[in-house]
């Protein structure tokens, strides 16, 4: 295996034409893995996102590793938002 110094990435493997979140939008509607056995079946598995889930950003999600820190840092901005808003919010 060739690989480049300090990297775990390989020489050959090359991204310098690839498009960062060129399928994310298609990934938030779901999407289908198909399994390939051995034996010769396959196995489909569709994978929908949960309900109410939110995708952070990488270079977010290095300062919000986690659900607690997300909300804690959400709900500091909540009283900044208009009280229309808010009022809003609150029936829903």
């Amino acid at each position: 295996m060739v690989q480049m110094e300090g990297n775990d990435m390989r020489a050959e493997y090359d991204f310098m034409g690839g498009v960062r979140g060129k399928h994310y939008s298609a990934m938030q509607a779901g999407y289908t893995i198909i399994i390939h056995k051995a034996d010769g079946t396959s196995v489909v598995k569709d994978v929908m996102p949960k309900e109410g889930a939110v995708v952070i950003e990488p270079d977010i999600r290095v300062y919000f590793p986690d659900s607690d820190s997300v909300n804690r840092a959400l709900r500091c901005l909540i009283p900044l938002l208009p009280k229309k808003r808010r009022a809003k919010a609150k029936k829903a």
